[in-house]
Formats: C-alpha cells, structure tokens, sequence
C-alpha cells in the first residue's frame, strides 16, 4: 500500500493521477481520523474522503516523503511507525518528524486509519505563512525542523 502510495504521488498526486490505484487497498467504507489542529485534521470517509483528504493534503505540502518505516505489529491493528521528511507550502519549514499509525485491515482492505503525531501543534504552526513583526522581521524562521519525540 505504501509503494502504491509513492507511485501515487510520483504520477501527480491528487488532481493529475488517478485515485484507482489506490482504491484496490482500501475498503469503501474505509475512515481516516486525522488530528484536529491540523489543516487537514477531522475525519475522513470512504474513497470519496480519501480522495479530498489526499487534496487537502496535498494543498498543506509541497513535500511529504515517507523516509522510513517500520511495522511494530503484524496483526491488526498494524502499528507502523513512520519518520516524514515534509516541506510546508504556505512557510517554506522544512520538518521532520514521527508519525505512529493503527491500521486496521478486514477482508484484505484497510478500513480504518488513525495516525498519531507527536507535535500537532508545531506541524500546525510550520503550515501558516510567515508573519512580520512591526520591524519588518519574521516571526516564524524557515529553518529546518525535527521533533524529537525524546
């Protein structure tokens, strides 16, 4: 699922390449949950959800590489472990950062996703555009980020 993910997103991602070759790994009723606080955060339903959540994401990052993973759990729900290498659209922030994921898999498909960040609020803030001080400087830098989950 994840190769065809990568593939996904080589051929243009949401808008140019089409969501069927995803579509084969994941229930029609499949839920995402994303967090809140993000620009993409509430939940997600079915391939048309995917879809638009894909859109949104899409819309959030310039980047968004799945750098390495790790499966902590061979049966369901999956535990996969997920360092991002991401680059924001609106700031130009460089993060990188742990996701843990539970994927659920019933009948071969994934029916549900439930992904855990360990720093919601500094992945909000690096996806809103800079801000400028009164004199002139930037509020927010544009050097690279890592979340240590340490």
């Amino acid at each position: 699922m994840y190769q065809a993910e990568a593939d996904y997103l080589a051929a243009g991602g949401p808008g140019a390449a089409s969501f069927a070759t995803l579509a084969p790994f994941f229930a029609p009723a499949v839920v995402l949950w994303q967090a809140d606080s993000l620009p993409y955060g509430g939940i997600w339903h079915g391939h048309d959800g995917l879809e638009r959540f894909f859109l949104a994401m899409s819309a959030t990052w310039d980047r968004f590489e799945l750098a390495e993973q790790t499966f902590l759990s061979d049966s369901n729900p999956l535990v996969v472990l997920t360092h991002v290498h991401a680059r924001s659209r609106a700031s130009g922030r460089e993060l990188n950062f742990p996701i843990l994921q539970t994927i659920t898999v019933t009948g071969g498909r994934i029916t549900e996703i439930r992904p855990f960040y360990w720093d919601t609020a500094t992945i909000a803030d690096a996806c809103l555009p800079p801000t400028r001080e009164l004199d002139g400087t930037t509020a927010r830098n544009h050097l690279p980020l890592y979340i240590d989950p340490a």
